[in-house]
């Protein structure tokens, strides 16, 4: 089996469902886009660049999409963040399955594939 489908299957299944909802709406948007697996977590990489994570934080109970060039993207300002130590990555958080707007993580992805 793959890193990635262990980091998944291992997840419990509030992040697990977020997730993979996540992943087939990236798969969709940008199915150029390839899932990897880098620096423990699940990686998409858009023309062999990094694209963006994501990362199910269990302490904090949020899964973060995390984008590469986040601090590029001018749309969606509003819902994205950006941590403190992160100068490039901004990132959508998800608390749960039904507060994740398709249309605003749609809009996000088709703005940063603009970027490479």
């Amino acid at each position: 089996m793959k890193p990635t489908q262990l980091y998944l299957l291992n997840q419990p299944e509030k992040y697990r469902d977020m997730l993979l909802h996540i992943i087939a709406v990236v798969e969709h948007t940008l199915p150029e886009a390839t899932l990897e697996y880098k620096w423990g977590i699940p990686y998409f990489y858009y023309k062999k660049k990094p694209f963006c994570y994501l990362n199910a934080s269990h302490k904090r109970q949020f899964v973060d999409v995390g984008f590469a060039k986040g601090f590029q993207l001018n749309g969606q300002q509003q819902h994205l963040i950006a941590d403190n130590g992160r100068n490039t990555i901004k990132s959508l958080r998800y608390y749960a399955l039904d507060k994740i707007d398709n249309n605003i993580l749609v809009a996000v992805i088709e703005e940063a594939k603009t970027l490479y």
